[in-house]
C-alpha cells in the first residue's frame, strides 16, 4: 500500500473479528511505529498489549468514566493496546525546566504522533484501529500494572475489522488553510 493511500484509507474501527493478533504481528507494527519522531529523540512512547479478556472487560466496565460507547467497544475486541508514555522527559530539559511555553503538553503532542504512526502501521497490514481519549488514567494504570513513571496516553483497540466503513464528510481544503 502506498503511504497516501494508507494515511487517505485508515478509518477508526469499532468492531472486530474474533481473532487475537500475535505477537509477531504486533511486533511488526510496533517495529513501524517506533519510527515517530518525538521531542528531542526521547521516544517516550510504551506499547502494552492486552490480551486478557478479564483485564479488557474490567477497562470496559471500571475504567471509562461510565461512557457506554467506549465501554463497548473494548468490551468486544479482544486486543487492547494501552499507550503509555513516560512522564517528564519529553518538552523538559535536564535540569526539569520547561523547554517551550506548551509545558507538560507536549508529551501528549508525541503520543499523538506515535498513535497515528501506529494506526497507519496496523492498517498497512490489514489490521483496524481507533483511539479513544475517554477514561481513567489512574484505573487503566492500575489494572495493567503500568511502571511508576508512566501515564497512559490513549487506548487503541485493534484487529481485523468485520468491516470497513465509508469516510465520513471532511471540510474541503478552503476552510482549513489560510496564508499570509
Amino acid at each position: 500500500m502506498e503511504t497516501l493511500e494508507c494515511m487517505k484509507t485508515r478509518r477508526s474501527i469499532r468492531r472486530f473479528t474474533e481473532d487475537v493478533l500475535s505477537h509477531e504481528e504486533f511486533e511488526e507494527i510496533i517495529d513501524v511505529a517506533r519510527m515517530a519522531p518525538s521531542w528531542k529523540n526521547t521516544q517516550t512512547v510504551r506499547y502494552v498489549l492486552v490480551q486478557d479478556k478479564t483485564i479488557i472487560e474490567k477497562i470496559a466496565k471500571e475504567a471509562v468514566l461510565d461512557f457506554e460507547y467506549n465501554a463497548k467497544t473494548i468490551a468486544a475486541c479482544n486486543n487492547l493496546v494501552v499507550l503509555a508514555q513516560v512522564n517528564g522527559r519529553c518538552g523538559y530539559e535536564k535540569d526539569g525546566s520547561f523547554t517551550t511555553s506548551k509545558g507538560s503538553g507536549w508529551e501528549m503532542f508525541d503520543a499523538g504522533i506515535a498513535a497515528q504512526t501506529f494506526c497507519l502501521a496496523a492498517n498497512e497490514k490489514g489490521i483496524g484501529s481507533v483511539i479513544l481519549g475517554i477514561f481513567d488514567d489512574e484505573k487503566v494504570a492500575s489494572l495493567v500494572e503500568l511502571p511508576k513513571g508512566q501515564t497512559v496516553a490513549a487506548l487503541i483497540p485493534i484487529g481485523r475489522p468485520k468491516f470497513v466503513p465509508d469516510a465520513t464528510p471532511r471540510k474541503e481544503v478552503g476552510e482549513l488553510v489560510s496564508y499570509i
